[in-house]
């Protein structure tokens, strides 16, 4: 088969390009190397819909925030998934700090963002009392939000293939060869992608690996950048300090990072995080003592109250550092092959922004985008006891008994909800948490684990033995001898 458009990786900014182009009459197809989406950096996401206040002036990645965030609101509503606007402060502890704050404010209404200003020490003792007293004013952003970076991605997935959009996980591409007559506009099969699945040609192509977008980049003969990790280890509080902050607070940002933060989630759990450290190792998550004590310490500056015996998690993610400003260009060394690389914060923000880029700069280069007659834009909300009242589940309970069938205590799943994430594409553990928050709470899974990998069998038909965390290598059963063993 020949498809119109390949898009090579499956987070945040590979499934904002697919649900965009999946309004026209395309033939379009994602790859995705790990078994589920979301499975590369998006997974690690802080889930901040960012308002633009920290981006350079003339920078893309600035452009594509402010207008990423209006997307999100408008598109957050199509698709069915909890956008909470709780806006941000960038606190200052002194005279210069917030002399800089002006400066910040300057740049961010240069750029359209809206409705900024400089709040005193009086308006933070109103807003948000748990602040240091030593913070003297903070620059607000009511625009900021949260959402579930996971939910995200997978509604944005969910939402392309209702549209004709193919999706294939376990598809690493491992191999591309450019046609030799790719420099004719229009011509169909420009490019092979030999995958671990086999062949895919595809008239063009477009990389959003993440990580590894360098990688695929070197295949078609492009190799003027390389990803740079650079590793954030946050840690995740208990529920019961979700209203320790009312608003994201930021410290003044460094050049290579916006700094230690207190972060307000879409499911309740405060995080504080992240680190900022280069590696080499593209696949190193480990999370470190120095790392939490760093954090911890730069948290209570901001929140003296903050306390480590309220965290239940920690945890890494790797940022696709590629310079100061992503990659996004149509390549003329490989014509057809499209870069969207360097995707780091504030990528969640800008996706859906890169995806309208992106579109034009095919349309630019050859490819017609004539819109389909119908566009199923929306789809139904998913149900999730932890954010409906008790009335409303006792409703639930009346309609379907499985939503009174609670399988995480933490996080007060049902099965019933356990069946509808393996039912939408969860084949592993992770995939189920990621969906449901079954496993995310203080327990870590403890009481719950068993029964999902119970219910994840006979929904998949897999064994035991074949359940996994998060895909191949992450066996929960090691199987021995025909017998599975735990």
């Amino acid at each position: 088969m020949i498809y119109d458009v390949i898009i090579i990786g499956a987070g945040v900014t590979g499934t904002s390009i697919a649900r965009e182009l999946s309004r026209y009459k395309l033939k379009t197809a994602v790859l995705e190397k790990e078994e589920e989406l979301a499975f590369g950096v998006s997974k690690s996401n802080s889930g901040i819909i960012h308002p633009g206040t920290q981006n350079p002036v003339n920078s893309l990645k600035g452009r594509l925030c402010v207008r990423g965030n209006a997307l999100t609101r408008k598109m957050s509503k199509e698709l069915g998934i909890d956008f909470k606007e709780v806006g941000e402060l960038i606190v200052a502890f002194n005279e210069e700090e917030r002399l800089k704050l002006v400066d910040l404010k300057d740049e961010a209404e240069s750029l359209g963002v809206p409705r900024l200003r400089m709040v005193d020490k009086a308006w933070l003792r109103r807003n948000e009392p748990n602040l240091s007293y030593e913070v003297v004013a903070g620059l607000y952003a009511p625009t900021a939000g949260i959402i579930s970076p996971y939910r995200w991605v997978y509604d944005l997935a969910e939402n392309a293939a209702r549209n004709g959009v193919e999706i294939h996980t376990l598809t690493k591409v491992e191999k591309i060869l450019p046609n030799s007559r790719a420099g004719a506009r229009n011509l169909a099969g420009n490019f092979e992608i030999y995958t671990s699945k086999g062949k895919f040609r595809s008239r063009y192509l477009i990389n959003a690996a993440g990580l590894f977008a360098d990688d695929i980049s070197r295949m078609v003969g492009v190799d003027d950048f390389k990803i740079l990790p650079r590793k954030g280890e946050e840690f995740l509080l208990d529920k019961k300090r979700e209203n320790i902050t009312n608003h994201l607070i930021f410290p003044l940002p460094s050049k290579s990072s916006k700094g230690v933060l207190i972060i307000k989630t879409s499911d309740g759990n405060p995080m504080i995080g992240p680190t900022a450290e280069d590696i080499d190792s593209k696949t190193d998550l480990s999370t470190s003592e120095e790392g939490f004590k760093k954090v911890l310490s730069s948290a209570q500056r901001l929140v003296p109250s903050m306390n480590g015996n309220d965290v239940i998690a920690y945890f890494a993610g790797l940022r696709p550092v590629a310079g100061e400003d992503f990659i996004i260009r149509h390549e003329a060394k490989a014509p057809g092959f499209i870069n969207v690389a360097g995707i780091q914060s504030p990528g969640l923000t800008a996706a859906p922004a890169i995806a309208l880029m992106v579109s034009k700069i095919l349309k630019d280069n050859g490819l017609s985008l004539k819109r389909k007659l119908f566009f199923h834009r929306y789809r139904k909300r998913d149900i999730h006891l932890f954010n409906i009242p008790l009335s409303k589940t006792k409703k639930l309970i009346n309609r379907d008994p499985g939503y009174g069938d609670i399988v995480c205590r933490c996080e007060m799943v049902s099965a019933k909800e356990v069946t509808d994430a393996i039912r939408r594409g969860a084949r592993t553990l992770d995939g189920i948490k990621f969906r449901t928050r079954a496993q995310a709470g203080r327990c870590h899974g403890s009481f719950c684990t068993t029964r999902l990998m119970k219910i994840l069998a006979e929904e998949t038909g897999k064994k035991p033995a074949g359940i996994t965390k998060r895909g191949r290598g992450s066996e929960i059963i090691k199987e021995e001898r025909g017998q599975a063993l735990f």
